[in-house]
């Protein structure tokens, strides 16, 4: 029992962080399934709450707890949507962390080094579509440095690059340059 309790504080306190923090990173996503070599994407993201700002895939995507908004630079096209929690989730691991958290088992273990703590979450239904995440934080500060999803053979983890909690709030607006076609989906 203790040790659940020691999980629950673990975790509840690193989502409390992300309430109350705005958080900033680079990171790499990296791509791995069995047969194929894996593939490496860059991005950034700064958020706070469940808003944020990603930049990936030349795309630049923003959530200000009501509208998203996606900029394709190639295309010079503005999307804004009322999204779903499940598009939410599906758009920053951080959040889908947070959602699996009722439906999942939980487990915790301490590095050798007691430097960072690995918090693994198995749902106890396979049928939502993922086999395992694991989230990696660093003691110190409950400073998040990875997310690894295992979906079937499919393998993807995010490694954040000196992530850190900033004392500005991040701008979690895109707004249309002139000239820029703007598809606005909401209802």
């Amino acid at each position: 029992m203790c040790t659940l309790l020691t999980i629950l504080t673990i975790l509840s306190s690193f989502l409390s962080n992300l309430e109350t923090k705005t958080l900033q990173s680079d990171f790499t996503v990296t791509v791995a399934e069995e047969v194929n070599a894996p593939m490496n994407y860059p991005g950034s993201i700064t958020m706070s709450g469940n808003c944020f700002r990603l930049t990936m895939f030349g795309l630049d995507a923003a959530y200000d707890g009501k509208t998203m908004y996606m900029y394709s630079g190639d295309t010079d096209e503005l999307t804004l949507s009322n999204p779903s929690e499940q598009e939410l989730t599906e758009t920053n691991p951080l959040l889908y962390a947070k959602a699996l958290v009722p439906v999942c088992n939980v487990t915790e273990r301490t590095t050798s080094d007691g430097a960072q703590t690995i918090v693994t979450l198995t749902p106890k239904d396979q049928s939502i579509g993922i086999n395992r995440f694991v989230l990696r934080v660093r003691n110190s500060d409950l400073m998040p440095l990875s997310v690894e999803v295992k979906e079937g053979k499919k393998t993807s983890t995010l490694k954040m690059k000196e992530p850190k909690f900033i004392n500005t709030k991040g701008e979690y607006v895109i707004k249309a340059e002139s000239g820029t076609y703007i598809n606005d989906m909401r209802l």
